[in-house]
């Protein structure tokens, strides 16, 4: 991995981690449509399996050491899609380490204009836009192998 990706990785779970800290110490913000206000989510996406709470962290860390191991053994995989595993994972192991500290996921972004949303955080937005990346590789190299075989047929 070169060393960009490295820097971004790092870079984005410190940046995660310091705005939490941020609001773990009493930061908040208030407007008519989004709230940036301390919560602590003891589930995984809008509060589910919070059952589970005390077992999520390792459920969780398990599938991103299985995911690095499968990533170890399909270098050509990672080769491909490393920004948004890079990405991915930094929101992912970020989220972990709240569990790990403060029990739960520390979340602080609510939106409530027009329709109340679930809270969420940087490391959410991480994860979204690692998955809006791999989505959009897929559809641009499907897109290139219709073009390339199209061009064989004509």
């Amino acid at each position: 991995m070169n060393r960009y990706l490295i820097f971004l990785f790092l870079g984005l779970i410190a940046l995660d981690q310091y705005i939490k800290t941020l609001f773990v110490n009493g930061f908040t913000w208030e407007s008519s449509c989004i709230s940036l206000v301390l919560a602590y989510n003891y589930g995984v996406a809008f509060s589910m399996f919070e059952f589970l709470a005390h077992y999520l962290k390792y459920i969780q860390l398990a599938l991103l050491t299985s995911g690095v191991i499968y990533l170890y053994l399909n270098k050509e995989l990672f080769k491909e899609y490393s920004l948004a595993i890079v990405v991915l994972y930094a929101g992912g192991i970020s989220n972990i380490i709240d569990r790990f500290i403060y029990g739960g996921v520390v979340d602080y972004v609510y939106w409530h204009c027009g329709f109340d949303f679930a809270i969420f955080n940087l490391a959410d937005v991480l994860i979204d836009i690692a998955v809006v990346l791999i989505i959009w590789q897929q559809f641009r190299s499907s897109k290139k192998k219709k073009e390339s075989t199209n061009n064989l047929v004509s």
